[in-house]
């Protein structure tokens, strides 16, 4: 049977066919053959349940469906691009299975614009799942390997100069508090996802009887779209996604670039595994960590997916068109690209060793302690801290210019800048007062104020980041239940007609 082509009296050009139609099919052949079958059933079963269709007419185009789902992910049968794409592939093979007369009427009350809508919220809202999934699991990561350094001193940095002794899993906490904000926005996008257009007709709905809350339920959706027009134009849920996407990849660029910089021989912080790390072709020494190299490109990358969208959005009409149908090849990329990245990110944190002695060893001698000396020396000598930081200021560019480290200043060096900057004032500190200051260890362990990087208080941290990716965790099982009961229970239906 030729494809009906509407009033068109020619043939689609071969190069819409090539550059179009055929990569539109092979998209949906990727993830949305059984989609289009759930779609069919659910209509089937509403327009059955309205009166639309009989009862043996659904029957027999429910048997027909059944029989091509039992196929698996993709058709046995030939997807010709010349008929235009996979819907009329899957209508057409339908009718070769039911006739004409009864595979006709499964088109009654609904259109290729509002079904489209509707496959592409399902497809979207599998990989979503699978997204989600994958950025708790880096959250996860990052708690285990925090726990396990709470005890790890280490430099931290501003503008990559070293600044004041944190421990590793204070930075780890750090990352995995941006990650639940991260997650948090990905996560309220599924309110914009879940919503069925179903019903939307070509974009002013129907005259037909139709139950829209009923498709809506056995496809999983929280509701129908409240305008039929919306229903068809809508794609800012993809969109919502995309920023969520992008935001994160920023995220992971800048963790990523830290992991980068802590893991050369020059810092030796981290050490990545040889299993997510590669040599050289001519450097025998070389253990380049290659995740970290693609995770600062891939989170780079989703920015430009999110840019794509906004522009394939810009200027089209609120409406059924086929820009919008054109952000399928933005979204699906975009989500698996950060699925890869997340899931290579896993594991090069879950087999991360930390040499918490070079840290330590690097913090002692690297003057990131020295704020905490100009703090002692406001408390004991009673000076501002201005006038402690002029000290200190010059203190450091002594030592550096004779070659010595933090951990050798001495009350001489202290009574001597104190004596020139606070009018001939003599410090009260000991050497050993002094040391005590000094001690990246001790600094460390001291601040047990709220957000603070004393072991007690990380562990607080870890706590709450903790309980909420617990509850982020149950709460997507719970919309991954729901949505699984649903196809549970349309296949329910399904068999009730057929076996009726």
């Amino acid at each position: 049977m030729a494809l009906a082509r509407g009033k068109m009296k020619k043939n689609l050009c071969d190069s819409y066919i090539k550059y179009v139609v055929q990569p539109n099919i092979d998209g949906d052949l990727d993830h949305a053959y059984q989609t289009y079958l759930d779609m069919n059933k659910a209509h089937v079963l509403m327009t059955c349940k309205q009166g639309i269709i009989s009862k043996e007419t659904a029957k027999k185009l429910l048997e027909g469906t059944q029989e091509m789902a039992k196929m698996g992910d993709k058709p046995t049968f030939y997807m010709d691009p010349k008929n235009e794409g996979t819907y009329f592939n899957i209508e057409k093979y339908l009718n070769s299975l039911v006739g004409i007369e009864i595979g006709g009427q499964l088109h009654t009350a609904r259109s290729r614009n509002d079904l489209m809508s509707a496959i592409g919220r399902v497809d979207v809202r599998r990989v979503y799942f699978e997204l989600c999934e994958k950025v708790n699991g880096l959250r996860r990561a990052l708690l285990d390997i925090a726990r396990k350094n709470e005890d790890a001193v280490m430099s931290g940095y501003t503008h990559l100069q070293p600044s004041e002794p944190i421990t590793f899993a204070h930075y780890c906490s750090a990352i995995a508090n941006a990650l639940e904000r991260d997650y948090r926005r990905l996560a309220a996008a599924f309110a914009t996802i879940n919503l069925c257009p179903l019903g939307g007709g070509s974009m002013g709905s129907t005259t037909w009887d139709i139950d829209r809350d009923y498709v809506s339920g056995l496809l999983g959706f929280d509701a129908p779209l409240n305008n039929s027009i919306d229903c068809v134009a809508s794609r800012d849920y993809m969109v919502e996604i995309l920023s969520a996407n992008a935001m994160l990849g920023n995220t992971i660029t800048r963790m990523c670039q830290d992991f980068y910089v802590w893991v050369t021989p020059d810092y030796g912080y981290l050490e990545v595994d040889d299993s997510v790390a590669v040599s050289s072709s001519i450097m025998p020494q070389k253990k380049n960590p290659i995740t970290l190299e693609y995770g600062k490109a891939k989170g780079s990358v989703a920015a430009g997916f999110l840019a794509n969208a906004l522009n394939i959005l810009k200027g089209t009409p609120y409406t059924n068109t086929c820009d919008a149908v054109e952000l399928g090849r933005v979204i699906f990329p975009a989500m698996e690209d950060m699925i890869g990245l997340l899931c290579m990110l896993i594991d090069t944190v879950n087999t991360l060793t930390v040499n918490k002695e070079r840290m330590a060893k690097t913090a002692l001698k690297n003057f990131c302690t020295v704020t905490e000396l100009a703090n002692t020396l406001v408390r004991h000598d009673h000076i501002s801290f201005r006038e402690a930081h002029e000290v200190l200021a010059r203190i450091v560019d002594y030592m550096i210019t004779h070659g010595k480290f933090a951990n050798e200043i001495t009350t001489v060096e202290v009574n001597k800048f104190m004596a020139e900057e606070c009018h001939g004032k003599q410090s009260s500190l000991t050497n050993e007062e002094i040391q005590t200051a000094l001690d990246p260890v001790k600094n460390a362990m001291s601040k047990k104020i709220k957000g603070g990087t004393a072991p007690c208080e990380v562990e607080r941290q870890l706590n709450v980041l903790a309980q909420v990716l617990a509850e982020d965790e149950k709460v997507l099982a719970q919309r991954k239940a729901c949505v699984a009961k649903a196809k549970e229970t349309l296949e329910a239906a399904v068999a009730e007609v057929i076996n009726g």
